[in-house]
């Protein structure tokens, strides 16, 4: 095996995992943002909210990734040239480029399948717990952001890290739409040096050290949440 060609492309790759995080950074923000109201909403309702949220769920959890992206990127990425107002808008340079339809696509995702497991997470909190918070008087927002949410995230946190660890090994699709993350400067390094091995796993090597490091954040996230009693 040959290796001489990783100084040369240590920039790009550096540039690489500088846009894989920066892919799976937004898109568990902004996944977990949607997925907390979508799972509290089947279980609290009204139901004409609970529906469309399980209609979500199970489209997003149903449908391949990478056909959510393609169909994003080349489908509503296609219309949008085709609309003046767009094109001459502050929007254009954002819409003409393909992260942020990688960031859409990797957000529903993740809402998708984490609002299943925020779902069952908050359907898992005791009953007694609520009774007691409701029997101190607490309105009903108030034992969400101080009793039902926290329980409910302080259950589910083993669970978040190996959804997190499976969105960070589903990012190599963003390459599929020109997106330059890890996997793609590591298909360009296949192409010039026509070396097929040693990319890859030197690209698999990055993939395990950020996967050790969202692992490690969790255990001691988890060791550093308070367990009941």
């Amino acid at each position: 095996m040959q290796w001489y060609w990783i100084p040369e492309y240590a920039p790009r790759f550096i540039d690489g995992v500088i846009v894989t995080l920066q892919l799976l950074g937004i898109s568990v923000v902004l996944g977990m943002l949607l997925a907390i109201p979508i799972g509290l909403v089947q279980v609290t309702g009204p139901r004409w909210l609970a529906i469309p949220a399980r209609m979500f769920c199970t489209l997003i959890r149903g449908t391949p990734l990478l056909i959510q992206l393609w169909l994003l990127y080349y489908g509503l990425g296609s219309l949008f040239p085709m609309i003046p107002e767009i094109r001459e808008s502050f929007l254009w340079p954002i819409l003409r480029d393909a992260f942020p339809y990688a960031v859409l696509a990797f957000t529903l995702s993740v809402a998708g399948y984490e609002g299943e497991v925020m779902r069952g997470a908050f359907r898992g909190v005791p009953k007694g717990e609520l009774e007691a918070a409701r029997a101190f008087g607490m309105g009903r927002f108030t034992l969400l952001r101080r009793i039902w949410l926290p329980r409910a995230l302080q259950n589910v946190l083993p669970t978040l890290a190996g959804e997190f660890v499976l969105t960070l090994k589903s990012t190599p699709l963003a390459a599929t739409i020109t997106v330059f993350d890890v996997y793609g400067v590591g298909s360009i390094v296949r192409q010039e040096t026509y070396r097929v091995y040693e990319p890859l796993l030197f690209v698999a090597a990055i993939y395990v050290c950020l996967t050790a490091v969202i692992v490690v954040f969790f255990r001691w996230l988890e060791r550093r949440v308070p367990r009941p009693a």
